[in-house]
């Protein structure tokens, strides 16, 4: 959309899709195209047992490439069967070595150099618990070949799946025991209202109970047990069908976003992935992630040429990427950011110069600064 045409101001237009970011979703999985695709991945990425029939079928590959932002390299076979074939357990596997973080994350979630045949259909509730509970089982010097391990294992995987709630899990209390033990706090096991507490407020606010824990044991079992996020599909949740179906939408949800307004996209990524940083190299590894961070600290866009450990720099003084946890605070860094961008960009709707003038959050550029900008934008 030319400059000229635009009315609504980027972060209006990014405000009206995340304030309701679930209906923005339901909106887009009704998409005819968007509907016919899901469709068909859910109904055929359950039988698929190796990395060939994966990648050997167009479109559930591509499918799973745009979920996780990979489209542009889906005509990379032979490269992303190299990193699904070497897995990410291993710090060397190629994966792990690149910058751009995403493709670890896609052979995390189509682990079939872990999983072999069982990789999308894994469930961390289910199978993922289980074998931790076999491994703390082993650690305390029971035999992984014992009968009554076995048993437990067995009746485990079998009843998880049909607990839809805390109540309920918290309720079988022999389900309850085994996954407590499996992650290790099996002497938390009679303190029901403190576990009760991290199960119900879940791992998505960073003031959670679970989040707020010095051991992070806490902050695991909530996200593998979420019912805060996936209610009663808590237990049967499989990274690799449900979890790709979700990522699709919301990436489809950013592009037809950004077919509008560019900002916007970035905007709505940036929150997206944000939460989640913890070193100034993976926002240096991701395009989409740098050019919001360079726009809302008025880096100019010749900054990426620099020496790596010039821009680490730059923005590290003005940025701290803890503050990035903090829901008020990334709200504040996107507003800037999406002013800055139509700034940036010489778009008709005005940016709130207000916000950009208030006193220095750390984000970045001086009031002075920001004037005459403002006055080159003029």
């Amino acid at each position: 959309m030319p400059p000229e045409a635009r009315v609504v101001s980027t972060y209006a237009s990014y405000q009206l899709l995340a304030r309701d970011i679930d209906r923005s979703l339901a909106t887009v999985s009704k998409q005819p195209a968007v509907a016919r695709e899901t469709a068909y991945f859910n109904e055929n990425i359950g039988n698929v047992k190796t990395v060939e029939e994966f990648v050997g079928d167009s479109r559930l590959f591509n499918y799973a490439m745009k979920a996780h932002g990979l489209s542009d390299m889906a005509y990379a076979k032979a490269f992303m069967i190299k990193m699904l074939n070497e897995g990410v357990s291993e710090p060397t596997a190629f994966a792990n070595k690149l910058t751009d973080k995403r493709y670890a994350e896609f052979v995390k979630t189509f682990n079939f150099a872990a999983r072999g045949e069982e990789a999308v259909n894994f469930s961390p509730a289910r199978d993922g618990t289980a074998a931790k509970y076999q491994i703390e089982a082993f650690n305390n010097g029971v035999d992984p070949l014992n009968e009554t391990l076995q048993a437990q294992v067995k009746y485990f995987k079998e009843n998880i799946v049909k607990v839809t709630s805390v109540d309920e899990f918290m309720a079988a209390t022999d389900l309850y025991g085994i996954a407590m033990k499996a992650y290790g706090l099996g002497d938390r096991i009679e303190d029901t209202a403190f576990m009760r507490q991290i199960l119900e407020e879940g791992v998505s606010d960073p003031d959670s109970l679970a989040n707020r824990q010095t051991d992070a044991k806490y902050a695991e079992f909530a996200s593998v047990f979420n019912f805060a996020e996936r209610g009663a599909g808590t237990t049967t949740y499989r990274p690799a069908v449900e979890g790709t179906t979700e990522s699709y939408m919301r990436q489809t949800l950013e592009e037809n976003a950004g077919q509008q307004n560019d900002g916007v996209r970035l905007a709505l990524y940036f929150e997206r992935k944000a939460p989640s940083l913890t070193s100034t190299f993976q926002i240096l590894g991701d395009k989409a992630l740098a050019e919001v961070v360079r726009t809302a600290l008025g880096l100019p866009d010749a900054f990426a040429s620099a020496d790596v450990d010039r821009q680490v720099a730059a923005i590290e003084n003005r940025l701290d990427i803890a503050d990035l946890k903090d829901p008020e605070k990334l709200a504040s860094f996107i507003s800037r950011f999406t002013a800055m961008y139509e700034m940036k960009n010489n778009m008709s709707s005005t940016p709130n110069i207000s916000l950009l003038l208030q006193p220095s959050t750390g984000f970045g550029l001086s009031t002075d600064m920001l004037m005459t900008l403002q006055k080159l934008r003029g």
